[in-house]
């Protein structure tokens, strides 16, 4: 460009100070820092100490596992490259890459793996999540890239527990962290490393540089590109929304009332979380009347319109479940389901509470409970309005979800006094959930019966895919005829993402994984 005066020349260096500002926000954008503002902050840096959603995820973004899961949920290889079973499905063999490394430099093999397993099955300080490896009794390193598992008893969910995040392997050299492993260190094989951690503000995430990916899906095969990926707790859902809109912030949950907004945005798009594995449902204390009656359980799911109730409250940003396990799980299948249970049908609910002796000069009075947050609130009032029509007076009882699992159970051993149902939600990788919820004497110590122990038993034991997609769908029949669990929506959190435009890449792979091994910032 030509110059063709002083005082244009002034100008110019006028106005570049004045963009000052400006230019250095473009170029700290251009450096690839992504900030994602998350309302809950993580709890633990360590999978053998939490059950949080939170903390999960973090898990994802600084670990990694044997397995992984592909886009449709399918178990596939990661730090294994493959692996044998037994004939009698009582051990594993995993083989695993060479080569590889943990965040630190140092290798990441198969005493890496063992160290983990053990430290899971402690003896005196076991994981949280213990259960969900399965019978494991034993494992052995064979060589370096070589580690064996012995079970008591084959379980058919033990591969897919080895592609989720609480089955992270961690590097034995967290052993020389000492008590800060966990509180504010780790050392991972994922796609990031901890920089920073301030709880209650901000986790600071960068790239491992000696990350290779196997599994996920993922185009990246290395790094992240990005140079930070800074994790900011913003309690206020406004709060996070402004920041969305001013660009403070890059990727954010929008309160449900302003998903419009965001819809209509210029600056920025939404995200829905697909193939969650989470559903909401209601379930019913049988131990004492009314619920104990099957007829008043099919009333209520005879009574209710589940469809119009997520069309007020939610609009697209949920749907209709007909299974008993969520979307992206193994077994289901809506439209299968959707035969096994119930539709809306008010008269044949007053015909069943007619039988049962309920009617117009004797409604029957129940209390339903549920937890906070996610307009579960507003979607329970919708349901309470529909079963009012049909002859029930449900009184709506709020809780947190602490306090909703403990009051279930003492409901659920409770043979005395006011009929009562709840509205749960449960997010799992695999139906060996139902075994966990149902199976004697059950999550919540409620309905069970021998032939029904006997069908979750199954669906645990068989390991041929055609053969235990029967026996899942055997106990799902079971569960949805009898109005044991009747399902409503999925899914059971807001799993929304307001994402500005300047970030490309980004995704949410199945069970609501966000991951950032693709973005840019442009």
């Amino acid at each position: 460009m030509r110059l063709t005066s002083v005082s244009k020349t002034l100008r110019q260096m006028a106005l570049a100070a004045a963009l000052v500002p400006a230019v250095a926000s473009v170029q700290a954008q251009a450096a690839g820092k992504v900030v994602w503002a998350v309302g809950v902050d993580a709890d633990s840096l360590d999978p053998h100490r939490t059950t949080t959603w939170e903390s999960w995820a973090t898990f994802d973004l600084i670990y990694d596992s044997l397995l992984q899961f592909d886009a449709n949920g399918k178990v596939v290889p990661n730090l294994a490259k493959s692996w044998e079973m037994s004939p009698d499905g009582k051990e594993y063999t995993f083989h695993l890459n060479a080569g590889m490394q943990c965040s630190d430099g140092t290798p990441l093999d198969a005493t890496d793996v063992k160290y983990t397993m053990d430290r899971a099955f402690d003896s005196k300080n076991p994981s949280v999540m213990k259960a969900g490896f399965g019978p494991v009794t034993a494992v052995e390193v064979v060589d370096p890239l070589t580690v064996k598992f012995k079970l008591s008893s084959p379980f058919g969910a033990f591969l897919a527990f080895q592609g989720e995040p609480f089955a992270s392997i961690l590097c034995d050299s967290n052993q020389a962290l000492g008590k800060a492993f966990g509180s504010s260190k780790a050392i991972g094989s994922g796609p990031f490393m901890v920089k920073s951690w301030v709880k209650g503000d901000r986790m600071v995430l960068v790239p491992n540089p000696h990350f290779k990916n196997y599994g996920r899906p993922v185009e990246n095969a290395g790094p992240p590109k990005i140079d930070e990926l800074i994790v900011r707790r913003m309690p206020e859902a406004q709060s996070r929304l402004a920041a969305l809109s001013t660009g403070e912030v890059q990727i954010a949950t929008p309160p449900l009332d302003d998903v419009d907004t965001v819809k209509k945005s210029a600056k920025m798009h939404l995200l829905t979380a697909k193939n969650t594995g989470s559903t909401i449902f209601f379930e019913f204390t049988t131990s004492r009347p009314p619920f104990n009656d099957e007829r008043i359980r099919q009333a209520v799911a005879y009574g209710i319109d589940p469809d119009a109730a997520i069309d007020i409250v939610f609009g697209d940003v949920a749907q209709r479940e007909h299974c008993t396990v969520g979307p992206g799980v193994f077994g289901n299948d809506e439209d299968w389901c959707a035969k096994q249970g119930y539709s809306y049908d008010p008269e044949k609910a007053k015909a069943l509470l007619k039988e049962a002796g309920y009617g117009p000069d004797k409604p029957l009075e129940v209390t339903v409970m549920t937890w906070p947050d996610d307009n579960r609130e507003k979607i329970l009032q919708v349901f309470q309005n529909q079963l009012q029509q049909i002859g029930i007076n449900a009184t709506i009882e709020l809780m947190d979800i602490g306090t909703l699992n403990a009051r279930v159970k003492q409901e659920n051993e409770t043979k005395t006094g006011k009929g009562s149902f709840n509205m749960m939600g449960w997010a799992w990788y695999d139906p060996d959930i139902l075994y966990n919820l149902w199976h004697s004497p059950g999550a919540y110590s409620g309905y069970q019966t021998p032939e029904l122990d006997a069908m979750l038993e199954k669906t645990r034991t068989t390991l041929d895919p055609a053969q235990r997609l029967l026996a899942v769908h055997d106990a799902q029949s079971y569960l949805l005829k009898h109005a044991i669990q009747v399902p409503l929506y999925t899914p059971g959190w807001n799993w929304l993402y307001a994402v500005r435009n300047e970030v490309k890449g980004f995704k949410v792979s199945t069970f609501n994984r966000p991951i950032f091994n693709d973005v840019t910032v442009q």
